[in-house]
């Protein structure tokens, strides 16, 4: 971690060196600035570093000036002999405020607490990140709401509403709607899970994808596994959630 000190006491300034030394021996101190001038010059001229600490009251004004003209984006830790300027430090986003003067473990406590707001942010980042794959993995942006089908010379648009249950039979693809049409479509069932809202619909097997609206109660089967009871005449099929699916499905009824 690269570090700025910004204060005006010289031998204050070697003390936070050494405290921040003591915390972790790998971080660099970047620069040891006493002044706004001085430090409004420094960010000026180089890369910001990972983390600044800041005495408020400098030689030639407060600090809060320095954040007023500087576009910091790093975190900031204040320190200082006054409490007055603690709301102030605040409204600016600092991470801590540290009275003088500072003892290692003041600066232990402003440190882990600096770590556990990155690494709370590190994992807002990869959370945000995993549903931004996988939505880029699916391919869509939304849930497919119709599907198009024949029907001898005519074309017919089905609402995914309408849609009781997808099933998959000698490796044909058939659709049955609620009330109980059924087509042929061209999509396997893995294709379809990738395009069908999972609020909706799910896969009980590897036969089977149903709607939610089309289930009139779920029975205990023998190992473990659940027998559904569908709408009346709804399904040709004797449908059965496999043992593996049977806790994800009941979450789902659940939802």
């Amino acid at each position: 971690m690269k570090v700025v000190i910004i204060e005006d006491e010289i031998l204050a300034a070697k003390k936070l060196e050494e405290l921040i030394l003591r915390y972790n021996s790998e971080f660099h101190i970047l620069a040891k600035i006493r002044s706004v001038q001085e430090a409004i010059q420094w960010f000026g001229t180089n890369d910001g570093p990972d983390l600044v600490y800041m005495d408020i009251h400098l030689l030639d004004g407060t600090s809060f000036e320095i954040i007023k003209q500087v576009n910091l984006s790093c975190p900031v830790i204040f320190t200082t002999a006054y409490d007055d300027y603690a709301l102030e430090a605040f409204k600016v986003h600092s991470i801590d405020y540290l009275l003088k003067p500072v003892s290692y473990p003041k600066l232990q406590r402003a440190m882990d607490k600096l770590g556990q707001i990155q690494r709370n942010l590190e994992d807002i980042k990869s959370t945000r990140l995993k549903q931004a794959l996988d939505l880029l993995e699916s391919g869509n942006t939304s849930y497919k709401s119709r599907f198009l089908v024949r029907t001898g010379s005519k074309l017919l648009s089905i609402n995914t509403q309408d849609i009781g249950l997808f099933y998959s039979e000698d490796k044909i693809t058939f659709l049955i709607t609620l009330q109980k049409e059924r087509f042929m479509i061209g999509q396997t069932l893995e294709e379809l899970e990738k395009l069908l809202d999972p609020q909706f619909f799910f896969r009980v097997n590897r036969q089977v994808i149903l709607h939610i609206n089309s289930i009139k109660a779920a029975h205990k089967y023998y190992k473990g596994r659940l027998k559904i009871e569908l709408l009346q005449g709804l399904s040709p099929l004797d449908i059965v959630v496999s043992s593996r699916r049977v806790s994800g499905f009941q979450d789902w009824l659940d939802n």
